[in-house]
């Protein structure tokens, strides 16, 4: 059996302990994140317009720039953070310029919580209540997508 020299073994520890440092660094600076920043609440902000089931936003998402996987990535974006995407697909084109959340109860504070985990600006929240669609509100992203929260630095 070969020994290890006191010089190896010593800079290994010194490697394992790095590592254990730095995830540790890691792990305080989530904690510390998500207790400071709170960000958009995916609960349904009270409305008596509403009859839909549950305390969750209920959002759909559709793509309208015609970019694979566009609509698929942002469904996992907004449930990681809460809110219940119900339906996922191709917008009725591909040709939206900007994306847009659109309220569909009545609701505009739940269509704003989504606007805002998404980094959507307020002024591109719609209304067109549409009940039949049982949700809260739809998402259309637009080819201005980039620039939203769930794909910042994915390039």
């Amino acid at each position: 059996m070969a020994s290890w020299s006191p010089r190896l073994t010593n800079g290994l520890l010194n490697v394992a302990l790095a590592v254990g440092g730095l995830s540790v660094l890691v792990l305080l600076y989530a904690l510390a994140t998500r207790t400071v920043f709170t960000g958009p609440s995916p609960e349904r902000p009270a409305s008596d317009t509403s009859e839909l089931v549950g305390e969750i936003i209920q959002v759909e998402v559709r793509n309208g720039a015609g970019v694979d996987h566009l609509a698929e990535r942002t469904t996992q974006y907004l449930r990681d953070r809460g809110f219940d995407v119900v339906d996922v697909g191709n917008y009725s084109s591909f040709d939206q310029e900007h994306s847009v959340v659109i309220d569909r109860i009545g609701n505009m504070e739940a269509a704003r919580n989504v606007a805002e985990a998404l980094g959507i600006p307020p002024e591109r929240v719609r209304q067109n209540i549409k009940p039949q669609y049982y949700l809260d509100a739809s998402v259309v992203l637009g080819h201005d997508y980039e620039q939203l929260r769930p794909f910042q630095g994915a390039r």
